[in-house]
């Protein structure tokens, strides 16, 4: 079974891309939002928090986990993958979303220019920086951080003058380095990514994160049959929460694009 974990439900985002690009696998969705958002934690709390929606993924019968989160993916995935992994579930693996993103970022720059969106922790990290200069030192990469935007995205504000405005104030520092790839450094946005295009212009590439880590994600078990291999092919689907409130149905169908049962889900503690 393939786990996909996010700090809360803008991870189907990523969940309905892969679904579509590898429909034949068995899926375990993982929404911890009882305890989001992750970017107002600090380092060691989200390190804890991960750790524990990890373990409760593997302990699903999960071989592999992707975590759709990008603040996790920034703070906590390296010390999972060397530290914690190794003395726990060596024969299993975690995955994250900052090297597909930036792997396709430094590929499609020309003039080394990249921004990226993200939330606090996120951008504070600099993941997508480090990242993007393994793959060529000589890119630039401009971030903003965008605090309001995923509980503005929550609330059903897209499309709004509201959001656009505090939106167009976020966009406006990365315009002005003229960067010609965009990052949307969390799966809440993929759902304003047509205002996102619109204030860039059409001569700047805003990245389709979630085709972009279901395909990266196919080569991934292309490339690793020890882990293709043992996957379940019985096409079913699990969704749980950490919380159940009156505004997860409504969300899941946002971010998923269609209406599904949710459980609840108690995770472990680290």
């Amino acid at each position: 079974m393939i786990g996909i974990f996010d700090s809360g439900l803008g991870g189907l985002t990523i969940f309905k891309a892969i679904e579509k690009r590898l429909p034949q696998y068995d899926y375990i969705y993982l929404g911890d939002n009882a305890r989001a958002p992750y970017g107002d934690h600090s380092k060691e709390t989200i390190l804890q928090y991960a750790q524990e929606a990890v373990a409760y993924l593997f302990g699903q019968g999960c071989i592999l986990v992707l975590l759709a989160c990008n603040t996790a993916s920034a703070e906590a995935l390296r010390k999972l993958q060397q530290e914690w992994l190794p003395k726990n579930f060596r024969d299993r693996n975690l995955l994250g979303v900052i090297r597909p993103l930036a792997e396709e970022a430094a590929g499609a720059t020309k003039k080394k220019a990249i921004g990226v969106l993200g939330t606090r922790s996120t951008i504070a990290s600099h993941a997508y920086r480090r990242e993007i200069a393994k793959l060529d030192k000589n890119i630039v990469v401009i971030e903003q951080a965008c605090r309001l935007l995923v509980p503005f995205i929550e609330e059903g504000f897209e499309g709004r003058p509201e959001l656009r405005m505090i939106l167009k104030r976020y966009v406006r520092p990365i315009k002005h380095h003229n960067v010609d790839t965009v990052i949307l450094g969390c799966t809440h946005y993929g759902i304003i990514e047509d205002d996102v295009k619109r204030y860039f212009g059409k001569n700047v590439r805003v990245l389709d994160s979630g085709q972009i880590v279901a395909e990266k994600f196919a080569d991934y078990l292309q490339r690793h049959p020890e882990y293709e291999q043992k996957l379940a092919r019985n096409g079913m689907r699990s969704f749980v929460m950490t919380e159940q409130t009156d505004t997860v149905d409504l969300l899941v169908k946002k971010f998923f694009g269609r209406s599904v049962v949710v459980k609840r889900a108690t995770l472990p503690r680290a």
